[in-house]
């Protein structure tokens, strides 16, 4: 059965294992029953009761924080066999392969989404303030990435008008189901992180794709906008040459909050499970936020100041960039899940919404299983060194 997992009654749980057939194909689990929602165990209620009692009696004199209830409950021992099962897990699941798939997609979605944006964007400001508004975003993109989208935000915005509002309904339709296809890409990622088979049909899950598309375009219109207003407020407190520096600090945790509230939404809807409870989403998500920002940074300054894309790919250079920044960005959003996933995969309390449920019938891979200890996969691997 390997380390990763330990089940609960060795009948009815398991850790699966995915086949990826290509970079974003979905895990195929050898499940005994493959209906959706939660699945009951072929034992009886109170059988699978009994067994979780006594697994929770073991966990909780191991001191792993098998018993845990929020992620701040876990001891460092079991932060320990936490961070060891997401190093693994990183290279089972080849994160680095499935992101460049990602990034591929949203790369194709993103001028879709553009277009949609300034399409919605016309209705509360003058589409042709987008280009000056988005500056913020210098120092967190590429320059050249930056300018790639201004130059198609100021080439969409400066149609005429009839243009952006002329079969209005069509176009826009049309926009967000092509962006949402990067959004359903994100999904199929989670699945693989949290060790799920895609659940939901056709109609559930491209509404769903569709609604996050389209509230990430709504979240982004309100901060750009915000980005013009708040300077104006700030300039009647008469603050001097304060007001530009306050809105240089605080668009920082105003990013983190923005991104992280989003990323926090991804985790807990994008897997095909039985949602996470908000603490067990949150955790991975603002830690996620954060080192994107970080990476963003460092990342932009890199290009700016040491490596010339330019001088290597020629005029695909800021392309290149764009395309680099995006792939980075995907890995730390499924690092950011891999470590939520672990972290479920480290209690043996039912980390599901609902009506608590013994192990096996919660409709979670990670909650339905514990994950193996770092003690015991360096002993594994001692004895495998000693037999050779």
């Amino acid at each position: 059965m390997g380390w990763r997992s330990v089940s609960a009654d060795g009948g009815c749980l398991f850790a699966g294992a995915g086949l990826h057939l290509h970079p974003l194909a979905l895990h195929t689990f050898a499940r005994e029953e493959d209906a959706p929602g939660r699945q009951p165990c072929r034992k009886t209620t109170d059988d699978a009761y009994e067994d979780q009692v006594q697994l929770e009696r073991r966990a909780r004199r191991q001191g792993r924080g098998r018993n845990a209830e929020w992620p701040s409950e876990i001891p460092s021992r079991g932060w320990k066999d936490v961070l060891w099962r997401v190093f693994a897990e990183v290279n089972e699941d080849r994160v680095l392969l499935i992101a460049a798939g990602a990034a591929f997609y949203l790369l194709l979605a993103l001028f879709p989404a553009l277009a949609a944006f300034v399409s919605i964007y016309g209705f509360v400001a003058d589409p042709q303030t987008i280009a000056e508004h988005i500056a913020f975003l210098g120092g967190v993109l590429p320059s050249g990435g930056l300018d790639i989208i201004r130059s198609q935000l100021a080439s969409l915005a400066a149609q005429k008008t009839g243009a952006l509002s002329f079969g209005f309904m069509f176009g826009l339709a049309v926009a967000l189901w092509s962006a949402s296809n990067g959004i359903k890409t994100l999904f199929e990622a989670m699945n693989i992180a949290y060790e799920e088979s895609e659940k939901r049909g056709f109609i559930h899950l491209n509404l769903l794709a569709l609604g996050f598309t389209l509230g990430a375009i709504l979240i982004g219109i309100g901060f750009i906008v915000s980005v013009g207003i708040v300077p104006a407020m700030l300039a009647l407190l008469n603050l001097g040459g304060w007001t530009e520096a306050l809105v240089r600090i605080f668009r920082w945790p105003m990013m983190l909050i923005l991104v992280g509230l989003g990323i926090t939404l991804i985790y807990r809807y994008g897997p095909s499970r039985e949602r996470a409870k908000w603490q067990w989403a949150t955790w991975g998500a603002f830690l996620a936020a954060g080192v994107w920002i970080a990476v963003s940074i460092g990342f932009s300054y890199y290009l700016e100041n040491f490596a010339d894309y330019n001088a290597t790919y020629g005029a695909l250079g800021a392309v290149i960039g764009l395309m680099m920044w995006t792939w980075i960005s995907v890995i730390v959003l499924i690092v950011g899940a891999e470590l939520n996933a672990e972290m479920e995969h480290q209690t043996a309390k039912d980390t599901t919404t609902g009506a608590q449920q013994p192990m096996g019938a919660r409709g979670a891979t990670v909650a339905d299983t514990l994950g193996g200890s770092a003690d015991a996969a360096n002993q594994q691997s001692r004895s495998g060194e000693r037999n050779t």
